[in-house]
């Protein structure tokens, strides 16, 4: 009794499902002939999708990353082996740098981060070889690159910040003088309770003692003294440098 129940519900459901697709063929010239269903809805397409077990027609394919070469990609390119300069270009200028978006330097920074370690990893090996690095100055240039595009990226958190909140720096302070009289910046930080009551920030003692006034006025002394001398020496090196190579004059 259960087998002929069960054998009406699936023919019914057969007959169900016929209304609703279309059959149709269709044969690619690279592929076997297929079957290609033809849905009056997307309702139709999933459930066609939940009986067959099939993943739905809209979803991606795998996709995967480029091919890795292991620790090849820690040394040069093999035609530049043995070559005694390699050619490169000029390092990124910071007028470059900043008509790129935020996505693109962040892809470029890990470029230039992994030609630095090609780079140093080439130098420690023309090291242990007791050899010379083919053109050096790469180093210098991707460094150089990498100190700007810091600096694009900080330019533009800085100015969003400003937007924001009007606060120049990342970390809110301000200058305060310390118990041996030297200014110095003191960054703001947050407190589980009230300043007046903090026992631990009120030993920071941000002031400047009676007794401690005369030992600063000496300290700014030897520093205007030490910058005096400073510039003495310099003008008696230039003097010296006058003597031992005379500008020539021009005879008319």
């Amino acid at each position: 009794m259960a087998a002929a129940v069960t054998c009406r519900l699936s023919a019914a459901f057969c007959r169900q499902f016929q209304r609703v697709v279309t059959v149709s063929s269709y044969t690619q010239p690279q592929y076997a002939a297929q079957t290609i269903y033809k849905f009056q809805s997307c309702q139709q397409r999933q459930m066609y999708d939940l009986i067959c077990f099939r993943a739905p027609v809209y979803s991606r394919a795998l996709h995967t990353s480029c091919v890795r070469n292991g620790l090849d990609e820690f040394f040069d390119l093999p035609e530049n082996w043995g070559e005694p300069t390699v050619k490169s270009g000029a390092p990124w200028t910071a007028k470059q740098l900043r008509t790129k978006s935020n996505e693109d330097l962040h892809k470029l920074w890990y470029v230039l981060l992994k030609e630095k370690n090609m780079l140093l990893t080439i130098e420690q090996e023309a090291k242990r070889q007791c050899l010379q690095m083919p053109s050096p100055e790469r180093i210098k240039k991707v460094e150089r690159s990498m100190k700007r595009l810091d600096t694009v990226v900080q330019e533009r958190a800085d100015s969003l910040r400003l937007l924001q909140t009007g606060q120049e720096k990342a970390r809110p302070g301000a200058w305060r003088k310390n118990v041996f009289g030297k200014t110095i910046w003191y960054k703001f930080r947050e407190h589980p309770i009230p300043w007046h009551l903090n026992t631990r920030y009120k030993r920071k003692r941000f002031y400047e003692p009676l007794h401690v006034a005369p030992y600063t006025r000496l300290s700014l002394e030897k520093h205007l003294k030490s910058k005096v001398r400073k510039e003495r020496r310099e003008k008696r090196q230039q003097e010296e440098l006058a003597e031992i190579f005379p500008k020539k004059t021009a005879v008319a």
